[in-house]
């Protein structure tokens, strides 16, 4: 591996001669993604749809835009996603589906399919072995993700509750990741019953495949008499199979998990999604919220619109990515000016985040390198 990486850069200036969608992919040009053997291949790109009320998820222009290189260049693309671990909008593929279509990213607009990677319920994911994994040792991937030739993706970069910041590392590896695989990253414990919402039907108990879920009557002292389903954690291997499942969305994962454990383990599942075939990465600075695509909601841009960034190594261009706007002047009337002053503004926005331990640990994991060279184009 470089001890440098190459990172293109463009602002969002545009002329008569050449909009913003062409000059993205004169940047995706310039950087060598055209070098990938995308002839008769088929290429994931995955992306962010955005939660159902969101709107600064980039816009499908974009992914046209980049879906149009690949198929000039003989590739077979599929825009790709896999399902929330929370309940929201996008928690199964039919409601993904529909917040995809809802928010423009249809075959028509984009001019590709789109597959959700995990399936209908979340549940259908391959184990990808990590024996160099400091802390995962079996990945939960998306089927559909692994089962592409080659994988590219288009990230919006922008600020994060719990990450500090979303952009390539956690647009592959959280976001590839089975609703088990979420689990996996965000818990150190088991999934729990909210005894309230449980109607013990037991959908829960046959797909368990270890036998650590019953249902019976809840303890003597409980707030609810109802028949409700128990797991047994000590039986329980964390798959969250059940949490796919569960009809009315009684079981949930407990949110347990250390920042800087939570990072790690998504950078070893970034590592799970990119070894073994080609792989390219775009970032968009722009509409930078506070917070994650993932809400219902989003906040005013804490920050002007940068440019649009491409690599081939992806930490290298996180790391390009946060330079850049950890450099550039808020603007006024944002979260980010009501935040305590920080030199980091991504620590300004959310304190007791970390995201430079994932940067940190995707290099420990020979993803890429933290060390970059800015090229203009």
């Amino acid at each position: 591996m470089s001890d440098t990486a190459n990172v293109y850069f463009t602002d969002f200036r545009a002329t008569y001669s050449e909009n913003l969608l062409q000059k993205l992919q004169r940047l995706i040009k310039a950087a060598g993604m055209g070098g990938l053997p995308f002839e008769g291949k088929y290429t994931a790109i995955k992306i962010h749809f955005g939660e159902p009320g969101n709107l600064a998820f980039l816009r499908p222009n974009y992914a046209k835009a980049v879906v149009d290189f690949i198929t000039a260049h003989g590739g077979k693309a599929f825009l790709t996603d896999c399902n929330t671990l929370y309940v929201g909008g996008r928690k199964n593929a039919l409601d993904h589906l529909d917040a995809a279509y809802a928010n423009g990213f249809t075959p028509f607009s984009t001019g590709c399919h789109v597959l959700i990677g995990d399936g209908l319920k979340g549940v259908d994911d391959v184990n990808v072995p990590l024996p160099d994994g400091h802390h995962v040792k079996e990945a939960k991937i998306g089927r559909a993700i692994m089962d592409a030739d080659i994988f590219v993706s288009l990230n919006h970069f922008k600020g994060h509750e719990m990450t500090g910041f979303g952009g390539a590392l956690k647009n592959i590896g959280m976001g590839c990741g089975s609703r088990a695989g979420k689990m996996e990253m965000h818990a150190a414990g088991k999934p729990k019953v909210n005894a309230a919402a449980c109607i013990g039907c037991g959908v829960c108990v046959k797909c368990c495949a270890h036998g650590a879920v019953a249902v019976g009557q809840p303890a003597a002292k409980a707030a609810v008499t109802k028949r409700v389903a128990h797991i047994d954690p000590a039986v329980c291997a964390g798959c969250g199979r059940c949490m796919g499942h569960c009809p009315k969305d009684a079981i949930r994962p407990g949110y347990d998990e250390s920042i800087e454990i939570m990072n790690a383990k998504m950078a070893e599942y970034t590592a799970a999604v990119l070894r073994g075939r080609p792989h390219f990465h775009i970032s968009l600075i722009c509409d930078v919220s506070p917070e994650c695509d993932c809400h219902d909601m989003n906040d005013a841009p804490v920050i002007p619109n940068l440019g649009m960034l491409a690599s081939a190594d992806p930490v290298a261009l996180d790391q390009a990515c946060a330079d850049l706007c950890c450099a550039a002047a808020p603007l006024p009337g944002t979260m980010l000016t009501e935040s305590a002053p920080h030199k980091d503004h991504f620590c300004a926005l959310h304190p007791n985040t970390n995201w430079r331990t994932a940067i940190a640990h995707a290099e420990r994991m020979n993803i890429g390198t933290s060390k970059y060279t800015l090229v203009r184009c």
